[in-house]
């Protein structure tokens, strides 16, 4: 895994592999710093997962993206090609072996662990945004208004109270709302829906791809040099590392990997650790004509998807698929987050110049990130962040930085305490053997 042979002066103090929401903010954290940052992406800053996110700091979301229902639910996953989870049948060979982890993970001890290092990174998420965007002067581009899950069915209304239990048991903050107390708040939707849970601790961003580039600026002015080019490999050496990209070879004192589904061979080149990284390809549908129609995220508790009010429209997101890296998209997957829509307002959403689009996120059978420091700290990691990858790329960077500079005080220029953030055990690679 490494050499000695001799190098020139090298080309960054840290190589950030990856320019979505974790990788962006992370080196803006790491040229606060001190560090000479260079990152590296084969597509522009934040036209990854980042640019098609749901736009939901989903705090709330404690819990593993699975639970026992979906040993049950296979046979429905692989027939319906239409349904809110979907599994492409062609790929359950390779799905197989990280399937299999993931139900492993559903016994009661390693869930528990799985919700204590969820909650751990979303309980101080809201607020490491907070630091963020206002360090940049942005902090406009952040409504922490709350979000809102509704239902439609009586017999839903025994799973929501069920739910509410749950997530005061983890100390998320939550309200249960009557349909009464929804018009008041968001009168455009149905007067059909029945009720709700009211997520008071929760916001979403105007844009998701403009708080990328705002972050961008604001490393550039740092002085983060950005380059569009793919990494093809990656190799430690005794003066940190070497990565070959599909232009030059580059190196640097050390490394961090960020690039999402894509981070699982660097890692083996790297560290000799294989991981089971697989990847949700998400779905969205936004509609340009759709503005003031909610004041916060709304989300359906039968029809399985988010509504998202932006600056550019309304987003509809929340569709998932397992088909892995190379299967071409099937965007009437993103056309039918439209149908799912009907109904839940008093008038029916615009569809008229909607664009549909997919993007992949990095998960992992336990539902938690690797943010971890290896190779004697040549080699850094932030990847695995599956559907919360905006929601904990701000306190993810706040912790990087602590792990590149470990003797400093503060983890960046937001000036969190060390004390303040996440304890580092949860998200070790060495997790995965």
């Amino acid at each position: 895994m490494s050499d000695s042979s001799p190098s020139a002066s090298p080309d960054a103090d840290i190589i950030v592999v990856g320019a979505g929401l974790v990788g962006v903010t992370s080196a803006l954290a790491l040229a606060r710093q001190g560090h000479r940052v260079l990152v590296l992406d084969k597509q522009e800053p934040g036209r990854g997962a980042s640019y098609g996110n749901a736009g939901h700091l989903a705090t709330e979301q404690v819990f593993p993206i699975a639970d026992a229902s979906i040993l049950t639910s296979l046979p429905g996953m692989l027939m319906d090609p239409m349904g809110p989870l979907r599994l492409d049948w062609k790929y359950l060979p390779r799905a197989l072996p990280w399937l299999t982890r993931l139900v492993l993970n559903l016994r009661p001890a390693p869930f528990r662990q799985s919700v204590a290092g969820i909650r751990a990174l979303n309980e101080r998420s809201l607020a490491a945004w907070q630091r963020l965007l206002a360090s940049v002067d942005s902090s406009h581009l952040l409504k922490a208004d709350g979000s809102l899950l509704v239902y439609e069915k009586p017999e839903s209304h025994s799973k929501l109270e069920a739910l509410e239990s749950r997530m005061r048991e983890q100390q998320v903050p939550v309200e249960l709302w009557d349909g009464s107390a929804i018009q008041r708040a968001a009168p455009q939707l149905s007067n059909a829906l029945l009720g709700g849970l009211f997520f008071p601790a929760t916001g979403h961003v105007l844009d998701p791809w403009r708080v990328v580039n705002t972050l961008v600026d604001a490393a550039r002015r740092q002085g983060v040099q950005f380059a569009q080019e793919a990494v093809r490999s990656a190799q430690v050496i005794d003066s940190g590392v070497r990565l070959i990209t599909d232009s030059r070879q580059l190196t640097a004192s050390r490394v961090l990997l960020a690039c999402g589904a894509h981070s699982a061979a660097l890692t083996a080149q790297l560290t000799g650790k294989r991981i089971p990284l697989d990847t949700e390809r998400g779905y969205h549908l936004m509609l340009p004509r759709e503005h003031d129609r909610l004041p916060f995220a709304v989300t359906s508790l039968e029809r399985r998807f988010i509504m998202t009010p932006m600056e550019t429209g309304l987003r509809l997101a929340g569709t998932v698929e397992f088909a892995g890296l190379d299967a071409p998209p099937n965007m009437g997957r993103a056309w039918q987050l439209h149908r799912l829509s009907r109904g839940l307002f008093k008038n029916d959403l615009d569809a008229e110049d909607a664009t549909p689009w997919m993007g992949f996120r990095p998960s992992l059978p336990d539902s938690l990130p690797i943010i971890d420091r290896l190779e004697n700290g040549r080699v850094l990691l932030a990847f695995g962040h599956h559907h919360l990858g905006l929601t904990q790329s701000a306190i993810t960077a706040e912790m990087i930085a602590g792990l590149a500079d470990p003797g400093k005080h503060d983890a960046s220029a937001t000036s969190v305490h060390r004390d303040d953030l996440p304890p580092r055990e949860p998200y070790r690679l060495s997790r995965f053997g």
